[in-house]
């Protein structure tokens, strides 16, 4: 009765002890990342409507977002700033987005020295070079399913 967790421990170390070991060189060699690995944000100015729903999605708040209106009285995105630091990394932001312009990157490396460093400028800095995250984007099956429907 009482050297039975114990046995238990035991056998699952001894199972554990004898795998192949996982080390990774990490600075060194980057690691795999799955596609649709959630790390930095891009944002595609040009397609972005200023609909507000990010920002309105975000359970944080972490997303402020300003809008100006141009000479046709159509919203234009003025500035748009993400805090890292309040950041869950939910995806509730790029899922909202009907335009697919708010984007995942795979950029995983985002630790800073100072807190104001945390606060993202994308109107300014949109991060298109980075590589892009498939969270979020229409998957095979979603697409075929839409040809199929029309």
């Amino acid at each position: 009765m009482f050297g039975k967790g114990l046995l238990k421990g035991l056998g699952v170390t001894g199972r554990v002890i004898f795998r192949k070991k996982v080390t990774e060189k990490y600075p060194d060699v980057q690691p795999q990342l799955a596609e649709r690995w959630r790390g930095g944000f891009q944002l595609d100015v040009s397609q972005c409507i200023a609909c507000g729903l990010c920002e309105r999605n975000c359970p944080n708040g972490a997303i402020k977002m300003s809008t100006s209106k141009d000479e046709n009285n159509k919203k234009q995105l003025a500035s748009y700033e993400l805090n890292f630091s309040y950041c869950l990394l939910c995806g509730l932001c790029v899922e909202g987005c009907p335009k697919h312009c708010l984007r995942f990157t795979q950029e995983f490396e985002n630790a800073v020295y100072h807190k104001d460093q945390v606060i993202l400028d994308l109107f300014n800095n949109q991060n298109l070079s980075a590589p892009m995250s498939t969270y979020g984007l229409p998957g095979k099956k979603e697409v075929e399913s839409e040809r199929e429907e029309k």
